[in-house]
């Protein structure tokens, strides 16, 4: 029984990448069950004993590489509760930086941001994508409301959510065309600077401070 666990787990991680590898090549649509199942060396059978279609196949290359909402949450619930802008400030740092360290998120996020197109038969990999970007604005918000104060007059917490994921999803989406626009190690801190800047009206005394103590 466990070597066929261990077979079962392989043939799937060979799925996933013979996926990555196809999508990234041919684009998602362009892209069925049948090439992947032979790229990966396997029957098609063994890719509907792993995936139930396309659509969950795609979702779970996706979750090899993007934390899930969960994980988001426990991770900025890690910082003092009163530094929940600086929390937020680094984990959006930390994701531009990860492009320029992790080959396979690089590809993972080209594929997403360039290579995919949202036809019917991605319809539920679509729904859980909008899903989990409804649920990082709606932290990223969270957050925000407990700095509300410091929001410039005119902004809300809503408001300033959604410009700082445009912000990202912008950066990404440029970098995965064109790598060399910036240098996600060395230029994120700078990238998002201005941005925070924009919504917080002491944020370079805040930043200070925290790189003080």
């Amino acid at each position: 029984m466990r070597r066929t666990k261990e077979d079962a787990e392989k043939a799937r991680l060979a799925l996933l990448a013979s996926a990555e590898k196809l999508f990234l090549d041919k684009g998602v649509a362009h892209t069925s069950l049948d090439q992947i199942a032979r790229d990966a060396g396997v029957t098609r059978g063994a890719v509907y004993w792993q995936f139930q279609n396309k659509a969950h196949l795609f979702h779970e290359m996706l979750n090899q590489v993007r934390l899930p909402p969960e994980l988001i949450t426990e991770r900025l619930c890690d910082y003092n509760q009163q530094q929940p802008l600086l929390a937020l400030r680094n984990l959006c740092v930390e994701g531009i930086q990860a492009l320029g360290r992790e080959a396979q998120k690089r590809r993972i996020m080209t594929i997403l941001l360039h290579r995919c197109e949202f036809t019917e038969d991605l319809r539920e990999a679509e729904e859980r994508h909008h899903a989990f970007i409804n649920q990082f604005i709606d932290l990223c918000e969270q957050l925000l409301e407990r700095s509300a104060s410091s929001l410039w007059p005119g902004l809300t917490p809503r408001i300033a959510a959604l410009s700082l994921h445009a912000l990202l999803v912008g950066l990404l989406t440029d970098w995965t065309r064109d790598s060399s626009l910036y240098d996600p190690e060395a230029d994120s801190a700078a990238l998002i600077a201005p941005l925070f800047r924009g919504l917080i009206r002491d944020w370079d005394a805040r930043l200070q401070a925290a790189q003080l103590s």
